[in-house]
């Protein structure tokens, strides 16, 4: 009978665990699955000159394949977790035995009990299974580790453990850790940075590089030991790499160049338009337009130039103020400093009057006092007191500048006119204090910098620069009835004038009376289609700026008075290329002929047609590049005529100051700058388009075109060329003004009416009584929109 009921209980367990087997292996996977897989890895963003400006990624990884790794990097993470990996089949019956026996005294003591696992083992649990500590996990480890080996070698199972395994400091896998502790590549990497990596798996907090230094030395070190006693160091290797400091980056960078921090965030929402969520997990190579140098140049110039624009605006006082009890400097450092600006620092007005103020920095204690040019601007405007928070700057040793951050903000946009390239894109005055990008985001009323495209309609409809309108007032209905009077910047008039006078001077009244002409309809359709707006309505007002765009497109759409009339693809990404290398997007769109693929015999290569489509006559964007080199040079943006070489633009300033622009461009490059707060209130009066924006541009340019050769623009080889009132003007042939014939004196009837001598002219209006001859060039133009 008791061996009836043994042999009962024996198959009801057998039974049992058949169930328990049959359950816990019913879905386990045979491995095989792992052959094609690639773990999540980080899209890596670079500039035009490969510098690495970004990366995007949910698990940050840089996927580095086998034949990449440095043998001595494998090595170091075998010697700490598994010295026999390429011996064993993937489980390692003596480790699991040593890992037995630890483990007694580990539960005896309360221990995290050791696994014993093997590198298999260690890629079936992270890629294939949970972390849970059951017997369960452990039993489904030990069968795929066999399955894996069966299906993998040993060096694919390496590479996916290398690149796959968790190693603190937001990194998983070598590749990202190196670059987040060292800031290297794993090629770059020494002996010492080596064994430290190869001391994370075992928990990255328990050997963590500062807080816990002492320990991740001593189990770095014991990592040289073990690579010292299976040979694949010497033992002088060893101990020297044993005394290097542990020295690793502050903390995890996403890239070492943060100028680009709009730019970067820009091509991030475009390549997620593009490939989805893809761009945080397939490791693709991307490479956009950026060129750092000017990036940095245009972040520069446009963070002072808003400043400068604050300045003028006077100080607004002290963030807050406080007792300067024991812990105010907490308090003081609550407040976000713009990260773009490194060298401020927090601070605490101690003593203030009128003639000095002494302050007391928040990092470290060091007092000083103010520059005096300083006092006077704080004194002009809000004042200083004790207790009032700062921010300073240390000129020399005890000598402070004092800071605000401005309240007005701004954009910088440039493009290569050629090809679309974006080269260098700056959103707003800090990305660290707001993300909202103005160059794409904000969409404003251009003012007078949407007249060069008016006078492109009319020069393609029949008007030519020695086509004559009056500049004298002029009234119509508005919206509803209401009277719409627009009137120049100067409230004067000068009569019947050129094109030419009336770009140069951005005169408004001559410019409605344009659009008037040549239909108001005709003038939205083609603003539309140069890229500058959508949906604009066919309304007068449009012509002086009253449509919405943005930095970004207004300053693409100039890029076609630049290259000859073709309207370019402004764009951010140039090529996007997959982890093998395979490009799987890429912005070049330009067939090249069958004779690219030809091997070269010496006659010669072949031609690429130019980037874009055309939209205006060559000779019409050179009659309107012709006008706004006058604008530089007699006109609204005569300062930039500081720059010495061929410069073309024009300012723009909407009704009430609220926004001022300038866009203005070399053969080359074509730069938009914007400025105007973000609730799109007033700027102030005389903040126009030359005032405030013009100077960010001269800035820019003064650097992005240093050292670089003088060239003019080019002219159109089949325009013809007529002096026109003392300026040279191009023409389309057929177009040219025509030699006056002398009448024979018995023909002479006497003077001729004006209208009749400028048969081309529009003069149906006479200029009023108050009209003033030509004056000498004024410094800017604010050109109200009134409707």
């Amino acid at each position: 009978m008791a061996g009836v009921v043994l042999m009962t209980v024996i198959a009801v367990a057998g039974f049992a665990i058949a169930i328990y087997a049959a359950w816990l292996f019913h879905d386990l996977p045979d491995g095989t699955e792992l052959a094609d897989y690639r773990p999540a890895t980080s899209t890596r963003v670079f500039a035009w000159d490969g510098t690495l400006i970004g990366e995007f990624a949910k698990e940050r990884r840089i996927y580095v394949p086998y034949d990449r790794i440095p043998p001595r990097l494998a090595q170091a993470f075998l010697a700490a977790e598994d010295r026999n990996f390429f011996a064993h089949s993937g489980v390692d019956v003596g480790g699991l035995s040593r890992a037995a026996a630890k483990n007694v005294g580990n539960f005896m003591e309360g221990n995290r009990l050791e696994g014993g696992s093997t590198i298999t083992q260690q890629v079936a649990k992270n890629v294939l299974l949970t972390n849970e500590q059951t017997l369960g996990r452990k039993l489904k480890e030990v069968i795929l580790a066999r399955r894996l080996e069966a299906s993998l070698d040993k060096k694919q199972i390496l590479e996916l453990y290398l690149n796959e395994i968790f190693l603190g400091y937001r990194s998983n896998g070598v590749g990202t850790a190196a670059y987040n502790y060292f800031g290297k590549s794993v090629d770059e990497l020494s002996l010492s940075e080596m064994a430290y990596l190869a001391a994370l798996p075992k928990g990255p907090s328990n050997y963590h590089p500062t807080r816990r230094k002492e320990q991740a030395i001593d189990r770095r070190n014991w990592i040289l030991g073990e690579m010292a006693k299976v040979g694949w160091v010497t033992p002088a290797e060893a101990l020297a790499a044993s005394k290097e400091d542990l020295v690793v980056q502050a903390a995890p960078a996403r890239a070492k160049y943060r100028d680009a921090d709009y730019f970067v965030g820009e091509v991030e929402r475009r390549a997620q338009n593009i490939f989805g969520d893809e761009i945080y997990s397939s490791g693709y190579y991307l490479r956009t337009t950026l060129d750092p140098k000017l990036q940095t140049v245009a972040r520069i110039a446009l963070m002072d130039g808003l400043e400068q624009y604050d300045r003028r605006h006077g100080w607004r006082g002290g963030w807050d103020n406080i007792d300067m009890g024991n812990g105010w400097q907490a308090v003081a450092l609550k407040r976000a400093a713009p990260a773009e600006r490194e060298e401020w620092q927090h601070a605490i007005v101690e003593k203030a009057s009128s003639s000095s103020v002494s302050i007391i920095t928040a990092t470290d204690g060091t007092r000083g006092r103010l520059a005096d040019n300083d006092v006077i601007w704080a004194f002009a405007g809000k004042g200083l007191k004790s207790g009032d928070l700062i921010f300073v700057s240390e000129q020399s040793k005890g000598l402070f500048r004092l800071h605000q951050v401005p309240a007005v903000n701004g954009a910088l946009v440039a493009v290569d006119p050629w090809t679309g390239r974006i080269v260098a894109m700056v959103g707003g005055y800090s990305y660290s204090l707001s993300k909202f990008n103005r160059a794409v985001q904000a969409k404003r009323q251009p003012g007078s910098a949407i007249k060069p495209f008016v006078y492109a309609v009319a020069l393609e409809n029949e008007f030519t620069p020695a086509s004559i309108v009056m500049d004298a007032p002029i009234s119509m209905a508005g919206a509803n009835g209401a009277k719409w009077s627009p009137q120049n910047y100067t409230r004067r008039y000068y009569g019947a004038q050129t094109l030419r006078k009336g770009l140069e001077y951005s005169r408004n009244a001559m410019t409605v009376r344009l659009a008037q002409k040549v239909g108001i309809k005709t003038v939205s359709q083609k603003i539309a289609e140069y890229g500058i707006s959508d949906n604009l309505p066919a309304v007068l007002p449009i012509a002086l700026g009253a449509g919405e765009t943005t930095p970004y497109k207004l300053t693409a759409a100039y890029s076609m008075f630049a290259n000859g009339g073709r309207k370019i693809r402004p764009h951010l990404i140039e090529v996007v290329q997959d982890r093998e290398g395979g490009v799987v997007y890429k912005a070049e769109a330009r067939k090249c002929p069958g004779a690219c693929k030809r091997a070269f015999d010496g006659t010669e290569s072949p031609k690429l047609l130019p980037d874009g489509s055309p939209v205006i006559d060559p000779i019409t964007a050179y009659q309107i590049t012709s006008y706004l080199e006058g604008v530089v040079q007699r006109g609204t943006a005569a300062r930039a005529s500081v720059l010495g070489r061929p410069i073309a633009g024009k300012t723009g300033t909407t009704n009430e100051y609220r926004s001022a622009w300038f866009v203005g461009y070399s053969p080359d490059l074509v730069v938009g700058v914007f400025v105007g707060f973000d609730d799109n209130r007033s700027l102030g009066e005389g903040e126009t388009g030359g005032a405030s924006a013009l100077p960010i541009f001269v800035d820019f340019m003064q650097q992005a075109l240093k050292n670089k050769p003088v060239k003019p623009f080019m002219k159109p080889k089949d325009a013809v060329f007529v002096s026109v009132r003392g300026y040279e003007e191009a023409f389309r042939p057929g177009t040219e003004p025509k030699p006056v014939v002398t009448a024979a004196p018995s023909d002479i009837e006497g003077p001729k009416p004006y209208t009749e001598v400028w048969r081309d002219g529009l003069t149906e209006e006479v200029p009023s009584q108050d009209a003033a001859p030509e004056r000498k060039p004024y410094v800017d133009e604010a050109e109200p929109i009134l409707y």
